[in-house]
């Protein structure tokens, strides 16, 4: 008989308005946003020392921006010094804004399934570039920034897909540190003025 199953389905006692709440996020949406930045100055936009290097933080989800979809930062590379070496699943779009450098590329074999699977292949490219280049990423490549320059800093602005996070796929590991991260510093003006300096 079709009504058989319900002794299965009408089961469970538990009521919740989880629907409502669809509807009245969508509904504070324009207030909420309304309080949310559409522009980001210079000295709101934080400092990080952090294991990939100096980074300044231009959009990120956690600084209350309009922007839904990317985050970006600014990465000082300096002289003669290199970025620290990471892996993500997300692709990611590098604009050259200073210097001149190159990056080393790994392309991972990846699976997955219920967790992550993932073998470094046995090539490793370089890439050259300079100022006003596009350096392109591509999913879950393993990749490292260097300041080919011995006297000048190295300055890119990277941008990635914060999408990839939202859906589980927050797949970012760290597999070197940059020279200069030192998680005990407090930047400062003069800190920063610092690494964009040769040392020695």
């Amino acid at each position: 008989m079709a009504w058989d199953e319900a002794k299965t389905w009408i089961a469970g006692d538990e009521t919740r308005n989880l629907y409502q709440k669809l509807l009245d996020d969508a509904e504070a949406a324009p207030a909420r946003n309304a309080q949310r930045k559409k522009v980001v100055h210079p000295e709101e936009m934080p400092w990080e020392m952090s294991r990939q290097g100096l980074l300044k933080h231009l959009i990120n989800e956690d600084m209350n921006t309009r922007m839904e979809t990317v985050d970006a930062y600014m990465q000082i590379i300096p002289p003669g010094s290199r970025s620290g070496k990471h892996r993500h699943l997300a692709e990611e779009c590098i604009y050259v804004l200073e210097g001149r450098g190159y990056d080393l590329h790994q392309d991972c074999d990846v699976e997955i399934t219920d967790g992550y699977h993932w073998k470094p292949q046995d090539e490793i490219q370089r890439f050259d570039y300079e100022a006003g280049d596009i350096i392109y990423v591509p999913p879950n490549t393993i990749h490292q920034h260097f300041n080919a320059d011995p006297d000048r800093p190295l300055r890119l602005i990277s941008s990635i897909n914060r999408i990839f996070k939202q859906c589980g796929l927050n797949d970012l590991e760290q597999i070197e540190d940059a020279p200069e991260y030192d998680p005990d510093v407090t930047l400062c003006a003069t800190e920063i003025r610092r690494f964009l300096i040769r040392q020695g």
